[in-house]
């Protein structure tokens, strides 16, 4: 059943202090937020429901610290309007720009092949939304809208930077939903995300960095291109508390995925977050920040973007892939100041994304159409990510569900040596499927676990309960 927008309302990343109970933590964490410009003026919030609803707290609370702050004149309420931040609040306005700080192919492989089938009767390959329900209608509507509005000159060679319609929508929905720190001009447009770490190790390796840790889990594809720029790629330990990236050696830069470790499904500890941010404020390192799937949280506190804490260290990474689609080729990089006209040199006006889609894009986040997508996909993903984990539960009790509270995937472990033979079974049953080994990086710092990698976000509605069925009959 279709969603209105007053009930799916806008996603915005708040984390309420607790000291002084809730009420006043999510009080204080409003004005803060309304105060350092993260929302601008006539910004629409959520409705006290559903923004109760993402925190995990009650609605009164909401409705009362909304109060509060329209009393402070922080706010506005209106009917038919909803509560939006005031215009010519004191403090508000765009957040000043950071000041900048001075400062091969993979080796080996698993015995069995993980690939999927070329044409699997089931894919549960992680890493792919369902691109049955893109938003084909009100991406076409974006699409109208933007074409009909655009000045002539948009059609030009233009900035390598992107169109700042694009960037300056992106400022904003990355502040309000991610608490990123930033503003249009430290934004540049990529097409997706294997083009924006081929822009970095570039720019890295002409400021002399050799050697680039990442996490001993993830995708070989991105370690790959950073030692095709030259660049070394050594494993960070990982133990239960995940990636532990506070003493990456002699790297010059750290590759993570902090908001929820692709593919282990764990959000990065706060000590190792301010960790990590203490060693590359230490040393002039860079934390290079892969924020995949960072829209899609189901029932944990939001897990706002590292960026936030040290925008002058981190590169914030993000794409369409997983909210929208991958062919898109839509993605986009939030650089330090120092580092912002060195990467759009290096971009220059290679693999640029097409005017029309950026246009389209920035239309799509500012008309909240964005929001509305983000927000029934959520709905959907989690009832399928409840029903894999009841029917695994059901079917396969020795199996253990885990990494589920955010993503499009789910990390099931299975008892030990049995990964190859229930991989080589899902081949057999024309299902596609990852092993965790497919992921593990040739010197990972970390004891082997046998487990599979399962995408629920991959199958159409139509086939996912076909899915679900073909992998419980090989678990063990």
């Amino acid at each position: 059943m279709a969603e209105s927008w007053a009930t799916l309302g806008v996603d915005l990343h708040l984390e309420p202090s607790g000291s002084g109970g809730l009420r006043r933590g999510l009080t204080d964490a409003l004005r803060d937020a309304v105060r350092s410009g993260r929302l601008a003026p006539g910004t629409r919030l959520p409705s006290s429901r559903s923004l109760a609803a993402d925190l995990g707290i009650a609605r009164n609370t909401v409705a009362e610290a909304y109060a509060d702050l329209v009393a402070e004149g922080w706010l506005t309420a209106r009917q038919g309007s909803g509560t939006r931040v005031a215009t010519g609040t004191p403090g508000t306005g765009a957040p000043s720009r950071t000041r900048p700080v001075p400062g091969t192919p993979r080796a080996t492989t698993p015995a069995t092949s993980h690939r999927a089938p070329a044409r699997p009767l089931h894919d549960l390959v992680p890493g792919t939304p369902d691109l049955a329900a893109f938003p084909r209608t009100e991406w076409l509507k974006a699409a109208r809208r933007a074409l009909a509005t655009a000045p002539f000159h948009a059609f030009g060679y233009g900035d390598p930077r992107g169109r700042p319609e694009l960037r300056t929508a992106l400022a904003g929905y990355l502040a309000r939903a991610r608490g990123v720190r930033t503003d249009p001009e430290a934004i540049l447009i990529t097409a997706g995300f294997s083009h924006a770490l081929t822009i970095l190790g570039t720019v890295l390796r002409a400021r002399g960095v050799r050697t680039v840790a990442v996490e001993s889990y993830g995708l070989d594809v991105h370690w790959a291109l950073l030692r095709g720029a030259g660049l070394a790629t050594p494993a960070l330990p990982y133990d239960t508390r995940g990636t532990d990236p506070a003493e990456p050696g002699t790297a010059g830069a750290v590759l993570l995925t902090p908001a929820h470790q692709f593919p282990m499904g764990t959000a990065l500890h706060p000590d190792r977050r301010a960790a990590v941010v203490a060693w590359a404020r230490r040393t002039g390192g860079l934390v290079l920040e892969d924020d995949y799937d960072g829209e899609f949280r189901y029932d944990r506190q939001p897990v706002g973007a590292l960026q936030g804490l040290a925008p002058d260290r981190v590169v914030y990474l993000g794409t369409a892939s997983k909210s929208l689609a991958p062919g898109l080729r839509l993605g986009w990089m939030v650089l330090p100041p120092a580092l912002a006209a060195e990467a759009a040199s290096a971009k220059g006006h290679a693999d640029t994304v097409g005017v029309l889609d950026q246009l389209t894009l920035a239309e799509f986040l500012t008309s909240g159409a964005y929001d509305r997508h983000v927000r029934s996909s959520r709905l959907r993903y989690r009832r399928r990510r409840d029903a894999l984990a009841t029917a695994v539960t059901e079917r396969a009790p020795e199996v253990e569900v885990t990494g589920i509270a955010a993503g499009l995937h789910a990390v099931l472990r299975l008892p030990p040596g049995t990964e190859e033979s229930v991989v080589q079974a899902a081949a057999w049953q024309g299902l596609a499927l990852h092993g965790l080994s497919y992921h593990r990086h040739p010197q990972a710092v970390t004891d082997p676990v046998d487990a599979l990698v399962v995408g629920y976000g991959t199958p159409p509605d139509s086939a996912w309960a076909g899915a679900l069925e073909a992998l419980c009959r090989v678990l063990p």
